[in-house]
This record gives structure tokens, sequence and C-alpha cells, in this order.
């Protein structure tokens, strides 16, 4: 192991967490002490081909490493996150942080009395375009976000609020810096037994309005948001990597209309899951707070109840 490594573990290998489990066997300030998965066939298999150990059992790590992300299914990110923080290891742990409010008031307390950074996967904030438009950004005062994608029963143990939306929220909070207001609601069960699409109109202390759809049973995939804000409209891809930009300008098209100055501005295709494991390393080595910490990612979690808990089923 290099001298500056940080021993690293990935803890539940489903779909997602053998992605994390690729990007810390890539980064050469990482050093993939092992993954760990109650499935040992398939940790086995990891293990082998990332050249790194197979571990059933995530309190054998105790001692050997020093973060770790958590894959895990959601109900059961606080009682192992719990256990790493306790024991001073940092933890990026998969959105949404934890089933309950106060289950994550008690890890953000955890990790500050450990002094352990805790980090939540809220993957879009490490997204090129969102990154590169941060200085376009200035008060927005409406929003529009449309997040659809094809049914898959693997996040179907959660309705789409939490599997999908939650990710417009941390983004919508995180633009418009203000206390939420209202929170209106409608959601259906289409192919599973939880909210399968769903619609929430989020109104902030500061005026701004966000209508969110999300849905997981579309024939596409659409990761979409528009911003309106004063002389400015922004029209964002964040698949395509592509931000359209529209201006009020000093001038006149006609008599009493406008001059409108467009231009569109793309950006690379970067790797969002490899930013932010990489950010969370950095994070650990300079001691400096992550991009998205266990407030933000409670923070999210609590709109994304309030607007679960107000829906009324469609007809």
């Amino acid at each position: 192991m290099g001298k500056n490594m940080i021993r690293t573990a990935v803890v539940g290998l489903g779909y997602f967490g053998n992605f994390h489990a690729q990007k810390y066997a890539l980064l050469p300030e990482a050093d993939l002490i092992a993954v760990v998965d109650t499935n040992q066939e398939r940790c086995q298999q990891v293990a082998s081909e990332l050249n790194t150990k197979a571990v059933e059992n995530y309190q054998e790590l105790l001692g050997k490493v020093d973060a770790v992300s958590i894959v895990v299914p959601t109900q059961l990110h606080y009682k192992v996150a719990k256990f790493f923080l306790e024991n001073k290891i940092h933890v990026l742990i998969e959105k949404p942080i934890t089933t309950t409010l106060q289950d994550a008031q008690e890890l953000v307390k955890i990790a500050k009395e450990n002094n352990c950074i805790l980090q939540v996967g809220h993957l879009e904030r490490f997204n090129s375009v969102l990154i590169g438009m941060q200085e376009i950004l200035n008060e927005p005062r409406f929003i529009e976000c449309n997040r659809l994608a094809p049914y898959n029963p693997r996040g179907a143990d959660a309705n789409v609020v939490f599997d999908l939306m939650i990710h417009d929220i941390d983004l919508i909070q995180q633009m418009v810096k203000s206390p939420l207001k209202t929170v209106d609601a409608s959601s259906a069960c289409v192919v599973s037994n939880s909210a399968d699409i769903a619609n929430a109109r989020l109104r902030f202390e500061n005026g701004c309005v966000a209508n969110v759809t999300s849905s997981r049973i579309s024939l596409k995939q659409e990761r979409k948001m528009r911003i309106f804000q004063r002389d400015t409209y922004l029209s964002i891809d964040f698949q395509e990597k592509v931000v359209a930009i529209n201006r009020k300008g000093e001038g006149e098209m006609y008599p009493g209309i406008p001059e409108v100055i467009g231009e569109k501005k793309h950006f690379e295709k970067n790797d969002a899951l490899k930013a932010e494991i990489a950010s969370f390393l950095t994070c650990i080595k300079e001691g400096k707070p992550p991009l998205v910490g266990g407030e933000e990612g409670m923070q999210a979690l609590e709109t994304a109840i309030k607007i679960s808990e107000f829906r009324h089923e469609l007809d």
C-alpha cells in the first residue's frame, strides 16, 4: 500500500455497490482492502475481479479500513453506518441517508462526535453540467423538473420519491437555499406496490416554486430541468450534458418585445460516481466537509418524507 493511500471497502454488492468497488479499485489514492456481501458467491466473484478480499460480515473490517462505502438496502443504512462511525471510520452512504429523520439525525451526531466524514451519495451533485453552471444560477424563481426512467425491479422496494425524485429534491434545495414552506403532491402505483409516478409542487419561503415529476414507468430515460430567474431561462439536460441559456438583451426584437440572446453550453461526459468517491477521499485527506454531508442528506430526506406522506392516489 502506498504511503498516502486510504484503506477502503465497499459494503453491499448489489447493482450499484459493484460500481463503487470498481471506482475504488481505479483511484490511485484508494487501497480497496475488501468487498462485503452476505451473498458469498457474488462477493467472491467481485473480489476476484478486483484483486481484493471477500468478506461476509462487515464487522470483520474493524481495524483494517479507514473509510467505507455503504451500498446496502436503505433499511440497513442506519445500523451499518452507526457501526463504522462509532469506530471512527469515514462513511460514504448511498441515498437516501436513512429511512427516518431520527436515524439520520443520530448518524450526523455520531459522525461529529467521532470527527468522521459522513457523505451522502447524491450523485447528481457531481454531474459536470451542474458543476459548470453554478456561476449562472442566481436566485431561481420557478423550477420545473422531469426525471423519467424505464421500470427496474431493483428500486421497487422504495417508492419513486425515494428512488428517483430525491435527486431533484436535493438539487433544488441546494439551488434555492431557502426553507421549504408548503408541499402539494400526487402519486400512483402502476406496476409495483409503491408509487411508480409522482408529482410534487414545492413552495419555498423566498417565493420560489418547484414543480417536480418523477416516473419509473417511462419508455425513455430523461433527466431535465428548467430554471427561470430574473431575465434568464435555463434548460438543462443532465443526460446529454447540455445547457441552453436564454437571456434578456438590452434591445428589442420588435417594438415592445425584448431581445432574447440564446446560447448553448456543452459539458464533458464525466464519471460522476468516480468524481463523488474521489471527492470523498479528498475530504478525508484534507479534513474538509463533503459537498453533500449528512445535514444535506437529512434535508433531502425530510422533504421526500413530506411528499410521500402528503400524497393521495390518482384515480
